[in-house]
């Protein structure tokens, strides 16, 4: 097992892999931007160190520096989460020439199953069903457009490297689709610094559900169960749940056994997660993969009693997965609300600034994943997630009254938030009978939409 180890990352998952740690027994390292000198991970880890100034690209996504840091203390290992530098081929490259341990799966890879595009087609291979769509990247509009045409309108148009919502617009005819197509490639070579793009079929109105998938360096791999993530706004997700109601459990056991041989189809080892569209039929599509723990990972623990985070520390360093799929038992309901600084009232804009005062909510089935306190400056610079409040309770109906009263008691002054309309979300009664779909957020709340 390590003895210390790097924590390449800012914010709540910074201060939730530096609490594994802690359990663990290994020494945990900080690195900071200029920015970031006050944070809770900052003070939580045992050494910590300051990697340049706020802007993210001259900290967290600057390879060199945390590396430099990672040598001159002594780390033998990066555990980068989520963002950043999680999905990096080069960084986990440059990790093993450094004799450093990536947490997380090869270089090689996050390269196979990270580019979207690649990855549609390495499931096509192996049988996993995928959404119809071009076979090889495309680069201008021009080709696009014909691609479009031959699929049939609507049609997704998306970055081969993207995520998080960004490089992707949905065409719903050939007007119009060249500037979309352009601007979609342009925010992935400002995001990624990728123009290779992919088109495929829009599918309307579907849940967004993915599998949680563990795989150890002994081939050994379990899915956890999944996650509806269907609640989003352009295509940024804002509340998760786990397990899907609409899955039943023979659904759950077909897509399971889809999303372990989709990571068999790439070699896959340590967290991971495997993306697929439920259509209104019941019928589900490979999406994508995403090489890394999830922002949502909490409710999967809720689920389950499985650690994620040091489950990946231990595949790691070396160790055989210490449970088989027969082991994994999904009970009761979980749910995660994100928490931003944020204000739905003006579309959404950002509310960097002092928290005055917090009160955080309690009680049986309560759990908080966050890195704000009392006088805490929340930085313009980057992304604006608080925390994440997640509940538990034996079934769907006593989570969702569970969620209402934690979010109900939930405090944040000093700056603006997203938890009234969170709170709106799970009180509306087409959540609560579980009529949801990627478009539940345009259906029944029209007014924070903006095009």
């Amino acid at each position: 097992m390590f003895h210390k180890v790097l924590v390449a990352n800012r914010g709540e998952i910074a201060v939730r892999v530096i609490r594994a740690l802690r359990e663990m027994g290994i020494r945990s390292v900080a690195v900071y931007s200029e920015a970031d000198r006050e944070a809770l991970h900052v003070m939580l880890a045992d050494e910590a160190i300051c990697i340049g100034p706020a802007p993210a690209t001259e900290s967290y996504l600057n390879m060199e520096a945390i590396l430099s840091a990672a040598v001159a203390i002594g780390a033998e290992a990066i555990h980068p989460g989520f963002g950043f530098l999680s999905e990096n081929a080069k960084f986990a490259g440059l990790c093993e020439t450094c004799g450093i341990k990536f947490i997380g799966p090869s270089a090689e890879i996050i390269e196979k199953a990270g580019n979207k595009s690649e990855a549609r087609n390495t499931m096509k291979r192996a049988g996993v069903p995928v959404i119809p769509g071009t076979h090889e990247p495309v680069f201008d509009a021009k080709t696009a457009l014909k691609a479009a045409k031959r699929i049939g309108f609507p049609v997704m148009i998306k970055a081969s490297s993207g995520g998080g919502g960004r490089g992707m617009r949905v065409a719903e005819s050939a007007d119009g689709f060249e500037a979309l197509f352009n601007a979609a490639q342009l925010e992935s070579i400002k995001g990624f610094s990728d123009d290779s793009m992919y088109i495929e079929k829009y599918i309307q109105n579907p849940r967004h559900i993915e599998f949680q998938i563990l795989a150890d360096s002994f081939g050994n791999i379990v899915h956890l169960g999944e996650r509806d993530c269907s609640i989003q706004r352009r295509h940024q997700k804002v509340l998760e749940e786990s397990p899907c109601e609409a899955i039943s459990p023979a659904l759950r056991t077909r897509m399971g056994k889809m999303a372990v041989k989709a990571a068999k189809a790439v070699g896959y080892e340590n967290a991971g997660t495997i993306e697929f569209l439920l259509d209104n039929g019941r019928k589900f599509y490979f999406m994508e993969m995403n090489t890394r723990i999830q922002v949502e990972h909490p409710i999967t623990e809720l689920v389950t009693g499985i650690d994620l985070i040091k489950e990946q520390i231990r595949i790691a360093a070396g160790e055989k997965l210490a449970f088989t799929q027969k082991d994994v038992v999904i009970r009761g309901h979980a749910i995660e609300c994100r928490i931003n600084a944020e204000n739905p009232e003006k579309n959404f804009m950002p509310s960097p600034g002092r928290i005055t005062d917090i009160h955080m909510p309690g009680g049986n089935g309560v759990r908080v994943d966050g890195h704000i306190y009392t006088d805490y400056q929340v930085p313009a610079n980057y992304d604006s997630l608080l925390l994440k409040l997640c509940v538990y309770g034996k079934d769907r109906q006593e989570a969702i009254a569970k969620m209402r009263s934690a979010l109900g008691e939930l405090v944040i002054e000093g700056i603006d938030t997203n938890i009234d309309f969170e709170y709106d979300l799970v009180s509306h009664k087409a959540f609560e009978t579980g009529k949801i779909t990627t478009d539940f957020i345009e259906s029944y709340f029209p007014e924070y939409v903006k095009k």
